[in-house]
């Protein structure tokens, strides 16, 4: 088994303090550790999907409730904006600034056809990631947010190429050089991805 903090060298490591607030005892590896998160995250998607509109997921409140809701089971600063600082992501205390303005820069574009629907999914899935707001989980998240608005919008949801991407391995390199095209301004190879 493999130890359980131990992470995917371009994920988010957590802090020690971070690290204790996993909630279940029971978890002692990284196997455990994935099967509590995935459980969470099942029962998470399904109230998510019930959603009505856009303007009850493009906002905030319901980005924390729903991380709350994929993680709180496991850990205990589940659906709280991170207070520390990351290798990735924005400065702490921009985070609730840079949400707000994110979801409402969202809204606006899907009230106003900015961007085809897949690209504005796909762009507040990428600035959700650049910004970082959790201690951890932001890429299951914010996969889940833009699948929420994709859907919302009467489309399909992504594929995120049709595998577990929190596993290290060549579906994860892909989505991580996608996203990595996405901070140079280029949006295509995480539109591919996203529907591949």
């Amino acid at each position: 088994m493999t130890d359980l903090f131990q992470e995917p060298d371009d994920a988010t490591p957590l802090t020690a303090e971070e690290r204790e607030g996993l909630l279940q005892t029971w978890i002692t590896n990284r196997h455990d550790l994935n099967e509590a998160e995935e459980e969470n995250i099942l029962k998470a998607t399904a109230w998510a999907r019930r959603q009505k509109n856009l303007a009850s997921v493009l906002n905030d409140e319901f980005a924390k409730s729903l991380h709350k809701r994929m993680f709180g089971e496991v850990w205990q600063w589940a659906g709280a904006y991170r207070q520390t600082g990351k290798t990735i992501g924005i400065d702490a205390y921009r985070i609730p600034v840079e949400t707000v303005s994110l979801f409402n820069d969202a809204h606006y574009g899907v009230k106003n056809k900015t961007y085809p629907p897949d690209e504005t999914a796909i762009r507040l899935h990428h600035r959700l990631v650049a910004i970082h707001p959790f201690p951890n989980g932001n890429g299951r998240h914010a996969r889940l947010m833009a699948d929420l608005v994709i859907q919302l919008q009467g489309k399909e949801p992504y594929s995120w190429g049709r595998g577990k991407l929190a596993d290290v391995g060549a579906l994860r390199t892909q989505y991580i050089s996608a996203l990595r095209a996405a901070d140079d301004h280029n949006i295509q190879p995480l539109l591919a991805f996203a529907r591949s």
